[in-house]
């Protein structure tokens, strides 16, 4: 897979227009981030669906607090026959911050996620389900015929990589360092060795943060937003890997939740974009792509893209063919 992750702070026609450009580019799928502060994914998806043929589309990643497990696993089969079986769906923990404004912090889990995709996939394949568990459905089926999708884990923590390799199609791991990819790669292999063999290829892709540019310094300083989150969300032992202060990375998540986007991304240190981002020149981009994918199956090229979203789709692009 060659992924680019679409991020719908833009107004609609303006993410379709991206989503289409890469396609062109010769991204192979199209991800839509989800965040409740940003503009519906599946609108987008829905938009993308209609005016792209070839590549896949899904979110990246929907999370099982915001919409239900068995209503997320509808909208997927829906976007499924919208698209001609074009789907992919990411579901995963979700983002602490944002979660944290809806009451929902403290619901993230591995178990949730779980249960998520063996609840979709009984669905799609047609069963009726009753569940009890971290989320409830009584006799609940889908009235029409749906083409099951791949669905990947977005995940960082040791266990959820583990459960990724051992249950699901493939891992969307939130990481852009060499050594964290290399780390995932450990625990993905430890998944694997309980992955029961009917369950078919797993993909390990490195959902990796890249801002590319002609010139370095935009690249770097068009990276703080996405890294602003992403050092938010870090696990301590992923923050402290790096030699990143565990406090300031907490308070940047308090001011993401509290709206003070300025003061999160003001926040954002020279270590945390070299850790959570491949950001600068084509050329330096290259090869700290191919340093990542010496450790992962694929990769999805995420936000921030660059200083300019249309120049750096194909530079993205051209950077991860030479880094291959």
């Amino acid at each position: 897979m060659i992924g680019i992750e679409l991020t719908p702070e833009h107004p609609v026609d303006r993410v379709v227009e991206l989503g289409v450009e890469a396609e062109r580019a010769g991204f192979d799928t199209l991800f839509t981030s989800c965040h409740y502060n940003n503009r519906d994914p599946f609108v987008v998806l829905t938009r993308l669906a209609r005016e792209t043929s070839t590549a896949r589309i899904g979110p990246g990643v929907m999370n099982p607090y915001e919409i239900h497990p068995v209503r997320l696993a509808s909208t997927m089969g829906t976007l499924s026959e919208a698209s001609d079986g074009r789907t992919v769906m990411g579901v995963g923990a979700g983002d602490r911050s944002t979660l944290r404004n809806l009451g929902l912090a403290d619901q993230r889990g591995l178990r949730s996620v779980l249960e998520t995709i063996t609840v979709a996939r009984r669905l799609w394949a047609g069963e009726r389900v009753d569940h009890d568990g971290t989320f409830r459905a009584q006799d609940a089926s889908l009235n029409y015929e749906v083409e099951r999708c791949p669905v990947y884990v977005g995940g960082e923590g040791p266990h959820m990589c583990r459960m990724a390799a051992k249950h699901a199609d493939g891992l969307l791991f939130n990481g852009s360092h060499p050594d964290d990819v290399a780390w995932a790669r450990e625990q993905v292999e430890h998944g694997l060795d309980e992955r029961p063999a009917d369950r078919g290829a797993f993909d390990f892709a490195a959902y990796t943060s890249v801002s590319i540019a002609p010139d370095a310094a935009a690249a770097r300083e068009a990276a703080r937003p996405p890294v602003a989150f992403i050092a938010a969300g870090a696990p301590e032992s992923v923050l402290e890997r790096h030699g990143i202060d565990t406090e300031r990375a907490a308070s940047i998540g308090t001011s993401i939740s509290d709206g003070a986007f300025s003061a999160a991304f003001e926040a954002v240190t020279e270590e945390m974009i070299d850790a959570f981002c491949v950001a600068g020149t084509p050329d330096a981009v290259t090869q700290r792509l191919r340093a990542v994918l010496e450790h992962a199956d694929s990769v999805v090229v995420s936000a921030p893209l660059g200083p300019d979203p249309d120049t750096a789709i194909e530079l993205a692009k051209a950077a991860v063919d030479r880094a291959q």
